[in-house]
């Protein structure tokens, strides 16, 4: 038998403002951190490569279950975790146990591509959350800031997405910010060459060894994008043909000899329309993984934890919540 499938009008009876009410609090919180947007956008991204878009990168450690969160490439990098309790808090005052976390993190991924200026698209939904996190399974699934583009490939493809995908996702670095760790290794002796990446622009270069010193912490940020930084745009793109990509992942889409990537690069360069319409299909696609439906999963009333264990006081549900995005706030992307 088949599973229930997404749609657009899913919550339509049940909680017809979903979309509004989550847009609002986006909203609000970007008059105080430009970069949650893309924060949202990454954490969607980071749900459904691991175990599906079940909302299992929300759950908090317990007895029973190892959160992605503390995940190598999660850990002191994923952030927006308070954002998400807004809105699930303001979501559950308006319209009580309907709404899933999974669908929360895929509505505010299209919100806040759509308040920085890209598309929007009708976002389906109906995904269920899951019961349990897989921690192994982030550090298997998402791919790291120094895969070789093979690799690339081959982590997009092991959850049914193509080097299209591939390179029209990337462009989601249109926005945010980066830690020098995730590029440092560019800046000087990279891949043990004694000498800079010869792929990053000179010019360029000098001004990330300046905001990222040899010895420094690898925690200080830069923009992803270095023309518009917290618009979503073609830009993004266009950087590449200059070689003026910031992540060793995003320069090799354009800068590896040979590579079916180099086209889409200079296609969605010269023509955002078409960017935006690839990123919509991707995204689509994307939030489409592995997901629960039906009576599958459940539909969590703490984005942090499980049903069976939603005992304690509201305060304490979220303060491991709070409290870590509190002190990742100047460490991640």
């Amino acid at each position: 038998m088949s599973s229930p499938v997404l749609s657009s009008t899913f919550y339509d009876e049940t909680c017809p403002n979903v979309t509004s009410i989550i847009r609002g609090v986006i909203d609000n919180a970007l008059l105080s951190d430009s970069r949650i947007g893309a924060s949202l956008l990454r954490l969607h991204f980071h749900d459904c490569f691991v175990n599906g878009c079940d909302g299992s990168i929300l759950l908090n450690n317990s007895d029973t279950i190892d959160s992605e969160k503390e995940a190598a490439r999660n850990n002191n990098s994923v952030r927006g975790f308070g954002v998400v309790d807004d809105i699930k808090t303001a979501l559950e005052s308006a319209c009580p146990g309907i709404v899933s976390c999974a669908d929360i993190l895929t509505i505010a991924a299209e919100e806040s591509v759509s308040a920085a200026g890209g598309p929007s698209w009708t976002v389906l939904l109906g995904r269920r959350d899951g019961t349990t996190a897989n921690r192994t399974g982030a550090d298997i699934s998402l791919p790291s800031a120094i895969d070789t583009l093979d690799t690339l490939k081959s982590v997009f493809l092991a959850v049914g997405l193509n080097t299209t995908d591939l390179v029209s996702l990337s462009g989601a670095h249109t926005f945010g910010r980066a830690q020098c760790l995730t590029f440092s290794g560019r800046l000087y002796n990279f891949n043990n060459t004694g000498n800079p990446d010869d792929t990053l622009n000179t010019t360029y270069l000098e001004t990330l060894q300046g905001i990222c010193p040899q010895n420094g912490t690898g925690t200080d940020l830069t923009n992803l994008d270095l023309t518009t930084l917290d618009t979503f745009d073609n830009n993004y793109f266009s950087n590449l043909q200059l070689e003026n990509g910031l992540l060793q992942t995003d320069q090799e889409l354009f800068s590896t000899t040979g590579a079916d990537t180099i086209d889409i690069v200079n296609s969605f360069s010269s023509d955002q329309s078409a960017f935006f319409a690839s990123f919509v299909e991707s995204m689509l696609k994307m939030g489409n993984i592995s997901v629960l439906t039906g009576s599958e999963g459940e539909v969590r009333l703490n984005c942090g934890i499980v049903n069976t264990d939603s005992s304690g006081s509201e305060s304490y549900l979220h303060s491991s919540i709070e409290t870590r995005d509190d002190a990742e706030y100047k460490y991640a992307i």
